[in-house]
């Protein structure tokens, strides 16, 4: 890609992992960078068809042992592709119906209390459906697995 392919959220990325680059060891800069990858080419691949961003999930064979915080980093990257912007946090809300959930926000919603209620109030919502589903699905002799 020439500089005039690129976008915001492109240049925001290597300034990214520049810094991460310096900050990380060796070795789990390649980790980061293994997870990363093909989930920026997807971004990548979308945004030039148009395609608005989707949800990535850092739960695939390639990060199973990967310690929290390369995790953690890999989700701020990711966020970085996507909004263009570097004040992404990840913030863990306690949530009782499943444990704690790591989100990724802009550092003002992360410091909004109203609206991290919002989003665990969200998420609740999400994980009651998906359990009504199961139930509907196991009822009519449905797969369960989603």
């Amino acid at each position: 890609m020439n500089e005039n392919e690129s976008t915001p959220g492109d240049r925001a990325v290597e300034m990214y992992l520049g810094l991460l680059r310096v900050r990380m060891s060796e070795e789990d800069y390649a980790r980061l960078l293994a997870v990363v990858h093909p989930v920026l080419q997807t971004i990548r691949e979308q945004t030039e068809r148009g395609v608005p961003a989707a949800d990535f999930s850092l739960d695939g064979p390639g990060t199973q042992g990967l310690p929290q915080e390369i995790r953690d980093e890999a989700a701020l990257v990711i966020a970085t592709a996507v909004t263009g912007r570097l004040d992404n946090e990840v913030v863990v809300l306690d949530i009782e119906e499943t444990g704690p959930v790591r989100v990724v926000t802009d550092a003002a919603t992360a410091s909004d209390p109203a609206r991290l209620t919002e989003i665990a109030d969200y998420i609740r919502q999400r994980h009651q459906d998906t359990v009504e589903l199961c139930g509907i699905a196991e009822a009519s002799g449905l797969p369960v697995d989603f």
